[in-house]
């Protein structure tokens, strides 16, 4: 709950404190260098509660404040030339991790949103069930090199391919993880400093967040992600907020029963939509062996030069691409999005998936269609989906920002 949320009986001065820090950032975020008269007008905020805010965050790092005299937009002042007061933010990280089957990757982004470190590491982690140590072992790499480079953590997620419980700690299920009923949160938790924030989210709920606030549906407010790897997942963004459901399981679009009946999915089921798009699905119908530890953008890229000369692929795409429009239509006549976005090996094959997609959403959606795009932020999308989260539970007075 954040300090909003609750009733004037319930608000202490430190939720008061927190949920008036929170609006001067994203009040600087949102209209960029301000001065603090001008702060204190846009926020209604008294100019020595805007004055102790910005001198807290200074003391972080958080903000700094220009030399005098730079005219700002806004009320006039008298007296002292103004000091416009910038988010700087760069001292301050909110870290991101996906842990897939086949690799991990980390994004950490600063309050204003610069990223701070990109790693990632490939090849399996750990057979039939990844080694939670591992993953351990990378959030403990990252933290050293973040601190290394004078960075403070604000908060960890940790995002999955999986059903997450809406605790947003406990995996109960993530197949192709090998892990079930696992408290990850607990588990990772040794690596980062005490008290720091520690979130699971589910991969594709991450990734919409990322494409919603720096990806290609940037500011739209309902979105909803679909992505092609080992499995298929979605993630849906309605009025700006990602949707997680009763339990937290929102966006299991893979397992919805549109494939063919006697194609078994990973999760045990017959006739789910991942057992016509995914990965080992796409690669069967063109005729190509599925080796294992391997990238799955990799692989598509390899589908791409070979659809480029052969009309047996091609084919076989086509079929694909009937499969996916169709669930993509489904889907679109029940969440109403403004934009589709295809992630995953669907944007490295869009060439030979979008027009088909964009063809059944123009004929088959009630509302008229919805626009359709294809992700460029790649393996990075969830990691920096989860990173965003952290700072969103900094913005939106869910976390306080350490003392200086």
């Amino acid at each position: 709950m954040s300090a909003a949320d609750l009733t004037p009986a319930t608000r202490t001065s430190e939720d008061v404190r927190v949920a008036n820090t929170a609006l001067v950032l994203r009040t600087l975020r949102a209209d960029g260098p301000s001065s603090r008269a001008v702060l204190a007008a846009s926020t209604g905020l008294t100019k020595g509660t805007v004055g102790t805010i910005v001198g807290r965050l200074s003391d972080l790092g958080a903000v700094h404040e220009d030399a005098p005299g730079v005219a700002q937009p806004g009320p006039a002042t008298r007296g002292r030339p103004s000091r416009p007061v910038t988010l700087e933010g760069s001292p301050l990280v909110g870290l991101g991790i996906e842990v897939n089957v086949d690799y991990r990757a980390a994004v950490a982004l600063d309050l204003a949103g610069a990223t701070q470190l990109f790693t990632e590491e490939r090849g399996a982690v750990g057979g039939d069930r990844v080694d939670v140590t591992e993953v351990d072992a990378f959030v403990r790499r990252c933290r050293r090199r973040l601190e290394a480079d004078g960075h403070r953590l604000l908060g960890l997620c940790l995002a999955v391919p999986g059903l997450v419980e809406r605790d947003r700690r406990v995996v109960r299920s993530a197949p192709n993880l090998g892990w079930h009923d696992l408290d990850l949160a607990a588990a990772v938790t040794g690596g980062v400093p005490a008290g720091t924030p520690v979130r699971v989210d589910n991969d594709a709920n991450c990734a919409a967040r990322a494409e919603a606030w720096v990806g290609v549906a940037s500011g739209a407010e309902h979105v909803l992600y679909v992505t092609g790897t080992v499995g298929v997942g979605g993630g849906v963004v309605s009025d700006g907020d990602v949707v997680h459901g009763l339990r937290g399981f929102a966006g299991e679009i893979g397992h919805m029963r549109l494939g063919d009946s006697d194609e078994r999915c990973g999760c045990g089921r017959r006739g789910c939509w991942e057992s016509q798009v995914g990965l080992l699905a796409m690669l069967r119908r063109v005729g190509m062996p599925h080796e294992p530890d391997v990238d799955p953008l990799l692989v598509a890229e390899q589908v791409a030069r070979r659809a480029a000369v052969d009309a047996d692929v091609r084919a076989g795409l086509a079929l694909l691409a009937d499969d996916l429009a169709r669930g993509c239509a489904v889907l679109a006549n029940a969440l109403d999005p403004g934009t589709i976005v295809l992630g995953g090996y669907f944007a490295t094959l869009a060439p030979w998936l979008l027009p088909t997609v964009r063809d059944r959403l123009a004929r088959d959606v009630f509302a008229g269609g919805c626009a359709v795009r294809t992700s460029t932020l790649g393996l990075r999308a969830a990691a920096t989906g989860a990173a965003a989260h952290v700072l969103s539970d900094v913005f939106d007075a869910r976390v306080p920002l350490p003392a200086p």
